[in-house]
């Protein structure tokens, strides 16, 4: 008997059946189920884990995407707002230009219509002048005037001094002759050749300086043969139509003493009052 109980209680198996060893056996399980729990629990937490990496992951590419959806939002609206004020300012800046090329064409149509009246206005001053030219003709040729390119001549009937003369000119409303082209000088010798004339040239003031009655300097020169040569140191007057100058020469001007008694000739613009 007790040898069989040994024998028991060296194989750990009571007397009655059981085991000795039941409370290690249990302790063996408990340890097997509690490893099991450690690693289903390591397996969940890095599930776990994963998945809060990969929701942290999509979370934060939504938030990008959100981000980048308002940025793009944004400067869409910027745009926008930049097209609408430079639309702004382009509309403005074509309606000035329209407004002033409007105003540029009414500005012009006035202009226009002032020269059409100022060219109607200008013809019929030139009508006018024309007739008025042609009755003063008439009338300064029924007085003995003669006309010659725009001006008329009168020769005085009484013989006077050289500034006796320009003032019978002066009082007709035009001064002793002035000569500037040849024409003119034939045209004198032709109409008034038969008489020893004064003409308003003289040397007066300074002696071989010939100047005209409006100040002008002698250019154009018809003097006769070995004239002017102030014979007596006395002789500071022109005529023209010298009579030893002959009727065949166009030079016909001598130097006079101022104080001879000639017929003046005297000429005047046709419109002058």
């Amino acid at each position: 008997m007790e040898m069989s109980d040994n024998v028991y209680a060296n194989s750990g198996i009571t007397a009655d059946g059981g085991s000795t060893d039941s409370n290690a056996s249990k302790n063996s399980y408990e340890d097997i189920y509690a490893n099991e729990d450690v690693l289903e629990t390591n397996v969940t937490r890095s599930h776990k884990a994963t998945m809060t990496s990969v929701s942290g992951m999509h979370v934060t590419g939504i938030r990008c995407y959100r981000l980048t959806a308002v940025c793009l939002g944004l400067l869409c609206v910027l745009l926008l707002a930049a097209i609408a004020v430079l639309w702004v300012k382009f509309t403005t800046e074509r309606d000035q230009l329209q407004s002033s090329y409007t105003n540029l064409t009414i500005e012009r149509d006035q202009l226009q219509t002032s020269y059409t009246n100022l060219t109607i206005e200008r013809d019929q001053i030139e009508k006018d002048r024309d007739g008025l030219q042609k009755k003063l003709l008439e009338i300064a040729i029924k007085q003995g005037w003669r006309y010659f390119s725009s001006h008329i001549y009168y020769i005085s009937a009484d013989k006077k001094s050289w500034s006796e003369s320009r003032q019978d000119c002066r009082q007709r409303g035009a001064d002793l002759l002035i000569i500037n082209s040849r024409e003119e000088q034939e045209f004198i010798n032709i109409t008034f050749g038969g008489y020893e004339a004064w003409i308003g040239l003289t040397d007066e003031s300074t002696e071989g300086i010939w100047k005209w009655v409006d100040g002008s300097p002698l250019t154009t020169e018809f003097w006769w043969e070995r004239e002017p040569n102030d014979y007596g140191g006395n002789e500071d007057c022109a005529i023209t139509g010298y009579r030893g100058a002959g009727s065949d020469s166009v030079s016909t001007w001598a130097d006079y003493p101022c104080s001879h008694p000639v017929v003046g000739i005297c000429k005047r613009m046709l419109n002058s009052k």
